[in-house]
């Protein structure tokens, strides 16, 4: 696996990137240089509903992840969702109360149904490796011990149902893998996508020639990011270098304040828009 993926012989300068990086890059690199180059970094949007029902559900499965075997139920997991839950982003206490009951639900299906699968090797671990061209590093929201291996696991709180492809596409899962074997000195190649509110696990079981592509196309996308940042740093049109990627995405923008494109392209929605179909249900 080093040989194959480059950490035998490491260049000097490597390029630090995570998957967070790349997605935003991915989906709009004007959005990128707002988010990790501009400084001083634009004022944000405030939160959406989504990222604060998504923090409360990672956070009450780290918790009880770290208690003791016997303190590893549905009970308690939901008591730790209520601790850390926050009503930023609704429209108003009723529909969060309302949302965090949802969640809730969704939390003591999954612990029950992952009885005796709630002791991982780590919760919320940052990983990191030298490989090819790039240091893949990242935060895993948890690494399991099973028999001789490691598993990378992500948490999923969205509407859509991860499937087998997502988990084999996922870079961020690859390269979270590629990680963890390095940090945990551990063979790792299978990946989960766990998605909480359905109780649904998508696998994929990756190779060796699957992972190493993950990470070449991780390392071009890195030295593009690289170049781009060099000649804003240079003082060239940024616009040229960073240009709007613009699409339904946009109503998502931590940024619409300074992107006209963006704002053109989809309509800054309320943070809770797109919780008003559950509400209705």
């Amino acid at each position: 696996m080093q040989g194959q993926l480059g950490l035998e012989g490491i260049p000097a300068e490597l390029v630090r990137i995570t998957p967070a990086r790349l997605n935003t890059w991915a989906a709009c690199p004007r959005r990128y240089r707002m988010a990790y180059v501009d400084r001083p970094t634009p004022p944000r949007a405030g939160p959406h509903v989504e990222a604060t029902v998504g923090a409360a559900v990672h956070n009450a499965l780290k918790a009880v992840s770290e208690l003791p075997a016997t303190q590893r139920t549905s009970e308690k997991a939901v008591s730790e969702l209520r601790r850390c839950w926050k009503h930023d982003g609704f429209r108003d206490r009723t529909q969060s109360v309302r949302h965090r009951d949802r969640a809730a639900g969704w939390l003591s299906e999954y612990v029950a149904g992952r009885d005796g699968d709630l002791s991982p090797l780590a919760v919320e671990r940052w990983v990191s490796a030298p490989a090819g061209s790039i240091i893949a590093e990242g935060r895993v929201d948890r690494v399991d011990q099973r028999g001789e291996e490691i598993v990378v696991v992500d948490y999923k709180t969205g509407r859509h149902v991860p499937e087998t492809d997502d988990a084999r596409t996922s870079r961020a899962l690859a390269l979270y893998a590629i990680a963890a074997r390095r940090t945990f000195r551990k063979p790792c190649r299978r990946v989960e996508l766990h998605h909480v509110p359905s109780s649904t696990v998508a696998s994929w079981e990756h190779t060796e020639d699957s992972l190493a592509e993950h990470l070449a196309d991780a390392g071009q996308t890195a030295g593009r990011i690289g170049r781009a940042t060099e000649a804003h740093a240079a003082g060239e049109d940024r616009d040229v270098w960073f240009p709007p990627r613009t699409g339904g995405h946009c109503s998502r923008c931590d940024f619409p304040a300074h992107c006209p494109e963006g704002t053109q392209a989809a309509p800054d929605l309320a943070p809770w828009a797109k919780v008003e179909r559950d509400d209705a249900t």
